[in-house]
């Protein structure tokens, strides 16, 4: 019988680590995304359904911020995989929140 060792196979590993921090902590500073993913929301009332998890650094620390903001969703997903991690600062202009 083999061991799992043995058969070779890596563990995809999707987690995010580091402390929950909210937007508001970031908001117009220049920020390090290392990569993002949008899953369902635990607030299904809120925006679409979704939320957007993040996985940045702050005081040079990793962190995870979480938003429903469906402006900020659609826009990351335009971002190429291979591309981070990137340089962002999120802004809020007339209420919403966007990448700069």
């Amino acid at each position: 019988m083999k061991s799992f060792k043995e058969l070779n196979i890596k563990q995809v590993d999707k987690g995010f680590i580091g402390d929950k921090i909210k937007i508001e902590k970031i908001l117009n500073i220049e920020t390090i995304i290392h990569a993002y993913k949008i899953e369902p929301s635990n607030f299904t009332d809120k925006g679409n359904g979704k939320r957007l998890c993040l996985q940045v650094t702050y005081k040079g620390e990793l962190c995870i911020l979480f938003t429903s903001a469906i402006g900020l969703q659609e826009t990351i997903q335009q971002v190429p995989d291979h591309e981070f991690p990137i340089k962002a600062t999120i802004i809020r202009e007339n209420e919403r929140f966007k990448f700069t």
